[in-house]
């Protein structure tokens, strides 16, 4: 794995900002769409995800890094059982059901990859910033 200098870098987060935007085009229709519980907490579930892993590339140590991938791992598996649900309540059909799943295991899986790399190499230094100046 390179030097990563920006969480955008990071593939998970570009699988989770994918799903996120999956999610909400999906549960943006017909009767999904009006079930504002299911919608709404599906949605703070997906965000979690991408915010997760942003947040613990910002955050001061490797072990807040990980500890933050593993909230962001929580959360996709809150999202694949809550596909369940609108699955179940025919808001999804087969097709999309199977696209969203899938998406979220590969964020799940890439996570757990991450988390091991991560674990693998305690001392690496994951973030290689300029030197910004300022002033007292």
């Amino acid at each position: 794995m390179g030097a990563v200098e920006r969480f955008e870098e990071l593939e998970v987060w570009q699988r989770a900002r994918e799903l996120a935007n999956l999610i909400y085009d999906l549960s943006d229709t017909g009767l999904f769409a009006r079930d504002f519980g299911l919608r709404d907490q599906m949605r703070r579930a997906v965000v979690s995800v991408m915010s997760n892993i942003a947040e613990g590339f910002e955050s001061r140590t490797q072990g807040l890094f990980i500890e933050f991938l593993g909230r962001a791992k929580g959360s996709s598996g809150e999202l694949r059982s809550q596909l369940y649900i609108a699955h179940d309540r025919k808001y999804l059909n087969q097709h999309d059901f199977d696209v969203a799943f899938n998406l979220a295991e590969t964020c799940s899986k890439q996570l757990t990859r991450l988390i091991q790399y991560l674990n693998s190499k305690p001392n690496t230094s994951r973030i290689k910033e300029d030197e910004a100046p300022y002033h007292v």
